[in-house]
């Protein structure tokens, strides 16, 4: 019988099957280690996109900043325009505010009955002091006073009767509320309202 001593095969196979598990391994590693580098790589990528990005972000947001800051100082401006123009306006508006009184006041009086000792106006109030022949005097003006629609309100503040050469005569102290004046654009606004009723 022939003996066939099989163990060198099988040791061979050994080590054969010993190295193509190393050399999987070593690939798998090797696999592996690219797998990562790649990952690395992309992530650095991004990274730096990113903080480009925040770069240019703010970048951005300063020369917003800037503008926002313009902004800010031409609504400042605005604002004090506006204010200016309606001091304008009201300066405008009150400009013959004393000659209107005074019109008003020499078509209301009395002609040869009174006479004014003193004329004070003051912001809306309007104070009036003077010399009447009698009370009906004083009652007529006040009723002239409440028609001439410059004044809402007129209180008698005092009435007596003062001596002056001889002649008793009536004195008295009148105090009115002017009505709130109205600028030329808003009368117009209201007469046509009230002409389209």
């Amino acid at each position: 019988m022939i003996r066939i001593n099989l163990l060198p095969f099988r040791a061979a196979r050994k080590k054969e099957n010993i190295r193509r598990q190393v050399s999987i391994f070593m690939l798998s590693l090797v696999f592996l280690l690219i797998i990562f580098f790649y990952y690395n790589f992309s992530l650095s990528n991004k990274v730096d996109s990113l903080n480009t990005n925040i770069k240019n972000t703010k970048t951005e947001l300063a020369k917003y900043n800037k503008i926002n800051e313009e902004i800010a100082q031409i609504k400042k401006k605005l604002d004090n325009l506006k204010k200016k123009m309606a001091v304008m306006k009201t300066l405008e508006a009150n400009r013959f505010e004393p000659t209107r009184l005074l019109d008003v006041m020499t078509q209301v009086v009395v002609a040869k009955r009174m006479w004014f000792t003193n004329l004070e106006s003051r912001g809306d109030n309007v104070n009036i002091q003077g010399i009447a022949l009698d009370n009906k005097t004083v009652a007529d003006f006040m009723v002239r006073l409440e028609e001439c629609g410059l004044f809402k309100q007129v209180d008698l503040k005092t009435l007596k009767r003062t001596e002056t050469q001889s002649a008793k005569l009536k004195s008295f102290a009148i105090s009115c509320k002017k009505n709130p004046l109205i600028d030329p654009e808003s009368k117009n606004k209201l007469e046509n309202a009230k002409a389209e009723k």
